[in-house]
């Protein structure tokens, strides 16, 4: 069943020479160290492998004292649960002690060390994030996730409400990891117990949420599950309000390399008062909320603007809103009633996206108007913003002379 995963890859990952130096320090006075998690699901499934993590049977200290042996530089990251950072070659590498949970309270736990890696593996959420590779190159599965892995499949390790019950953000990452690692239908009996225990999401921070729902929305399944997060509910509790299906799907299906950010204002932004919402709901940076609000005026100006977006407009809409801003709005509400665009409106579009047109770019600067003979002061924003005004109300001409004819138009009416 494994033979669609790439075995040779986990070969690759052991001649690493700074992981392979780890290991072998690390597998001292009768300690044992393996890789575990990501590093070996993603390079089975012949993707990039950027992190990698380790867990041993020692203890913090030794671990500390190991890579001191090693000359290695070590930092207590995460001394609490056991994980020390350790740096190779300028590598860090996470190291960590193998775990049992004595008590959890649905996002944290309190753990003691231990020296089982079987128990240390059934602890985890997913059975694909269970695998672990040793020094030798054995590679240890005590979940069934090579299986799992090799049918594209997210399932919980062992019973699914329990594995929720000890952190509920684990709902969330079940639609995640189901976004980015599986084919077919979601595992039902997980897909069930997340629907079971959804009333748990409401002990999560909102930083979290944000920060699953937009690993989410960047993952290669994204649109397929979001609409099973809509179907079962979690949709609308997640945004606190209504999701475009349609327009997220456009937005990914334009092959343009949209931020996951981006494509939540396709999704969830109608009016710009949404990115008001979705700030408090999600916790979104300053920037964030920013794209969520410029995509939010973008589409009311595409839906009130003209019967037909033309070239002109276009550019007028490009000089305003920004390049970036204005595909992502034309790839969202592509196919709606309203904006109607032209051919030619379009093909301006690819030219400046392409660069093979030049981007709009007001032509005055403050300088100018310094040059001329007015004071430096309040004025000088006065007339820049009636001279932009113009400028974009005359379709943001760049041919020769426009820059000089605007300047001399504003000083005479100002």
């Amino acid at each position: 069943m494994s033979s669609s995963l790439d075995h040779d890859a986990l070969a690759s990952l052991l001649r690493r020479p700074h992981l392979r130096s780890l290991l072998a320090a690390m597998n001292q006075d009768g300690e044992e160290t393996r890789i575990v998690g990501g590093a070996i699901r993603n390079a089975l499934l012949g993707r990039p492998v950027t992190e990698v993590d380790c867990t041993t049977t020692a203890l913090p200290d030794q671990i500390v004292r190991l890579s001191a042996q090693a000359g290695f530089k070590s930092v207590p990251t995460g001394i609490e649960h056991g994980t020390i950072t350790v740096i190779v070659g300028g590598e860090p590498f996470e190291v960590t002690t193998l775990r049992e949970d004595v008590e959890t309270d649905g996002r944290y736990a309190v753990v003691r060390f231990g020296r089982d890696f079987a128990a240390d593996a059934r602890r985890r959420d997913f059975t694909i994030n269970a695998l672990s590779l040793g020094l030798d190159g054995r590679l240890h599965d005590h979940t069934g996730g090579l299986a799992d892995l090799a049918a594209r499949r997210v399932r919980f390790i062992g019973d699914a409400h329990v594995r929720i019950r000890e952190d509920y953000l684990r709902i969330l990452r079940f639609f995640r990891f189901f976004a980015e690692y599986a084919e077919a239908d979601p595992d039902p009996d997980g897909l069930a117990a997340a629907g079971q225990e959804r009333a748990g999401l409401a002990i999560l921070s909102r930083e979290r949420i944000r920060h699953e729902v937009l690993r989410l929305l960047g993952a290669r399944r994204a649109v397929d599950t979001v609409r099973i997060l809509a179907e079962h509910g979690f949709l609308t509790w997640i945004l606190d309000g209504a999701g475009e299906f349609g327009r997220l799907r456009r937005s990914i299906g334009a092959g343009q390399p949209f931020e996951p950010v981006e494509r939540l204002a396709a999704l969830a932004v109608m009016v710009e008062e949404d990115a008001d919402r979705l700030r408090e709901r999600l916790r979104l940076s300053n920037e964030e909320h920013r794209k969520l609000s410029a995509y939010g005026r973008l589409v009311a100006c595409l839906k009130s603007g003209p019967d037909i977006c033309g070239a002109v407009d276009l550019r007028r809409l490009v000089a305003v809103h920004g390049i970036d801003m204005v595909l992502l709005g034309m790839a969202a509400l592509a196919g709606e009633p309203r904006p109607r665009v032209s051919r030619e409106a379009m093909a301006a579009l690819d030219a400046l996206r392409s660069g093979v047109a030049p981007l709009p770019v007001f032509p005055l600067r403050g300088a100018d108007l310094v040059e001329k003979g007015v004071p430096k002061g309040p004025r000088i924003g006065e007339l820049l913003s009636r001279a932009r005004t113009i400028w974009i109300a005359e379709g943001c001409p760049d041919h020769p002379g426009s820059a000089t004819a605007l300047l001399q138009r504003v000083l005479a009416d100002g």
